[in-house]
């Protein structure tokens, strides 16, 4: 048997007939020493009679295309193997009917690409996903070339060019059906790592529903859901988690929620109240993704889910899941919340059909005086350790006060300690909780002045006002919600006293000339006011 070396001089020197046996020697050297053969086979310059090898397409090509693969695997390899033009020869054997030939090229192009988005997104604009799509569904029997496919799904998908061309084949109904058939854990743990980045295309969303992988995540579900193995414990929320996924879109979640009454929904709607902690975080989410349409609004609070919701928040009182509880959160404050643009004033919700506001504002209103929930995210909006569950919390309850207008929903706030949250949530440095939290206040000012004084006293409101108007960047919005609730608080003689105190006269006669006509207005209309009350 010749050495590694013998059998490269030979190879650049044979005819024909003796390439494969020379072949054979650097396949064994490589199984030897991969690392000491490929700098050798480097060295020589044998890369480059690579391309006309492969392209003769006979016995050899398999072999020559796993030699390739296997010197690849060292990265100090993979520049060498481009620079030899390697790649459009290897992507043109793709189509090759021999399906030796077809796993070592997918192995070696997938080892000469390996980490290099640069080199991956080349294999794209080179067409390589239609065909390793077709390749799927023509050799699914295969199970090393269907391994070969997935694993480079898996690392193309996740290049954003990827996602059109991906959306352009059946990707959908080939992993669907490929998954069906799959009874072992690892490959359907291979499936899920495609269609995880995949399912993040709005349009691929809408393929994999109508291909039926919903069904397939369900029958996950159901069959891993009792098991406390650590496999079918990451399955279920593999499963659960690429469900929520997928009703991120605007049309795939329309299509399951079925106007409240398909399977699917009703299916998620029962995680809730399940004693498994994934599945109540899926179902909260796969609710507040369906409540971003608002007429499934109206259909799931006339049904009840409120309740659920709220019941899921009081069992994690003790439990204190605070994963599930910002879920749940979120899912209430799309329930309570319209889809609304918030005009300059920032303290009105758009017109919507009266039985609509009519059910919305009872939401709002059922959840603002349950004092048990007001106490709980009073709770949450100090959990400085949970930067989300704050946020959504302040935001939940300066929603709760907006959107039912009600006195009793503003008394259940006051008692339950929420005013200081809110002053503070006014210093957010998000424009969009500022003005929230503005029109929560002023809110609160015109319907229970007398009970709230000393809390925004407390919690210095009319300082934070002052600041909110002199800073040069708040927005107009902030500035005139600003001076609004200053006009609200001069019946409270404490706070009128801080307000003169401040001079605030001189900071809002400066508005006057604000670029903004609606600030500008309510400027004067502020300084008369303060004027005639000094």
């Amino acid at each position: 048997m010749p050495t590694s070396v013998e059998a490269l001089k030979t190879l650049k020197l044979s005819s024909a007939d003796s390439v494969e046996g020379c072949l054979d020697c650097l396949l064994k050297a490589l199984a030897h020493n991969n690392v000491e053969t490929s700098e050798k086979i480097r060295e020589m310059g044998v890369l480059a009679m690579m391309p006309a090898l492969l392209s003769a397409q006979n016995s050899c090509t398999p072999k020559v295309a796993n030699i390739i693969a296997e010197v690849a695997k060292n990265e100090f390899m993979r520049s060498p193997c481009v620079e030899a033009g390697l790649i459009p020869p290897l992507v043109q054997l793709l189509n090759s009917n021999d399906q030796e030939i077809l796993l070592q090229t997918g192995r070696a192009l997938g080892n000469i690409c390996y980490d290099s988005h640069s080199l991956q997104a080349q294999l794209i604009i080179m067409g390589v996903i239609p065909t390793l799509v077709r390749l799927l569904g023509v050799h699914s029997q295969n199970t090393a070339l269907t391994e070969m496919c997935l694993i480079a799904f898996g690392n193309l998908a996740e290049l954003e060019s990827s996602k059109e061309q991906f959306a352009s084949t059946n990707i959908a109904e080939e992993l669907v059906r490929l998954f069906r058939k799959q009874v072992e854990h690892e490959k359907k743990e291979m499936i899920f790592e495609v269609l995880a980045p995949l399912a993040e295309n709005d349009v691929i969303k809408l393929q994999l529903v109508d291909a039926g992988l919903v069904e397939c995540l369900l029958e996950v579900v159901a069959q891993t859901v009792d098991s406390d193995r650590d496999e079918d414990v990451a399955q279920l929320k593999t499963a659960s988690d690429l469900m929520v996924l997928l009703l991120l879109g605007d049309e795939s979640m329309q299509k399951l929620f079925e106007g409240g009454k398909g399977s699917v929904f009703q299916r998620v709607l029962s995680w809730v109240p399940s004693n498994n902690h994934q599945l109540q975080l899926a179902g909260a989410l796969a609710i507040a993704n369906f409540a971003r349409n608002d007429g499934n609004c109206i259909h799931m609070v006339d049904t009840g889910i409120v309740q659920k919701l709220l019941e899921l928040l009081d069992r994690h009182v003790e439990e204190g899941n605070v994963t599930v509880q910002h879920a749940a959160l979120s899912a209430l404050r799309n329930l309570a919340i319209p889809g609304q643009s918030q005009s300059l004033a920032g303290c009105t919700i758009n017109i919507f059909k009266y039985f609509f506001e009519k059910l919305r504002a009872d939401a709002a209103e059922q959840l603002g005086t349950n004092a048990k929930l007001v106490e709980r995210l009073v709770e949450w909006c100090e959990a400085k350790d949970h930067a989300g569950v704050m946020g959504e919390s302040n935001r939940l309850l300066s929603a709760l006060i907006r959107h039912s207008k009600s006195k009793d929903v503003v008394q259940t706030v006051i008692q339950g300690g929420g005013v200081k949250h809110l002053v503070t949530m006014a210093t957010s440095e998000h424009m969009i909780m500022q003005n929230e939290a503005l029109v929560a206040l002023g809110l609160i000012a015109a319907l229970n002045l007398d009970c709230t004084e000393k809390d925004f006293v407390a919690a210095n409101l009319v300082q934070v006002l002052h600041k909110l108007l002199k800073d040069e960047h708040s927005a107009p919005e902030i500035k005139y919600n600003s001076m609004i609730l200053i006009c609200s608080i001069m019946g409270s003689e404490p706070l009128h006293k801080e307000v003169q105190s401040l001079a605030f006269i001189d900071v809002v006669s400066s508005l006057r000339s604000h670029e903004n006509k609606t600030v500008a207005h309510q400027a004067s209309l502020t300084e008369q006011r303060l004027t005639a009350q000094s």
